[in-house]
């Protein structure tokens, strides 16, 4: 298979796949064409180049790498579907994020913090959606679940890895005291500390 017919097989799969493409899923579809990962890689680099400037953008995700729209796109894209997009509530984006910045976290970390008992139906919610799931349990009287993120929030958020969480900027007047910035290491490491 000539390079350019491999690039247009590439592209052509991650524009009908449902979910993101990792690179061994990718090499799998070509184990008659004897591709390797580094041809593989420079075509992915090749496709990200080509749209750089356009509607849509090949971007690699945790789970891989998926074609999307361009988000400063969104609010005229939206205009395709009658329907308006989910909206969260505040507790549900707090316990979110509570959850990917001090993961494994139990819930009642979460209500430590919090300072009010989290829904039921918001654990759930986030457990349907695949952006949240049981990762072992603590080990101290009750035996309370451990909560963290998963592959799926990666990919809806758009990120690779945890790395790349925005910092958590620190009330006015406990910033100028410190002088510190939260980070997703730093929350991770705190909450690791606490347990």
């Amino acid at each position: 298979m000539q390079n350019q017919q491999l690039k247009q097989a590439v592209e052509a799969l991650l524009f009908v796949a449902e979910q993101p493409l990792s690179e061994t899923q990718l090499l799998e579809y070509f184990t008659n064409e004897s591709i390797s990962r580094k041809q593989l890689k420079d075509i992915l680099t090749e496709l990200q180049k080509d749209y750089q400037e356009r509607g849509v953008q090949l971007i690699r995700v945790a789970s891989g790498y998926r074609f999307q729209t361009r988000a400063e796109l969104g609010g005229i894209i939206s205009r395709l579907w009658q329907e308006k997009p989910p909206r969260y509530s505040q507790a549900m984006l707090e316990t979110l994020a509570l959850i990917a910045y001090r993961q494994p976290i139990t819930r009642g970390d979460i209500e430590d913090i919090r300072g009010v008992s989290v829904s039921s139906q918001i654990m759930k919610t986030l457990q349907e959606r695949g952006w949240v799931k049981v990762v072992g349990h603590r080990e101290v009287p009750g035996r309370p679940q451990l909560y963290a993120t998963t592959a799926e929030f990666l990919d809806y958020f758009s990120l690779s890895d945890l790395s790349e969480l925005p910092a958590i900027p620190e009330p006015a007047e406990k910033a100028s005291n410190t002088g510190q910035t939260i980070t997703a290491e730093t929350a991770t490491n705190e909450s690791h500390a606490h347990e």
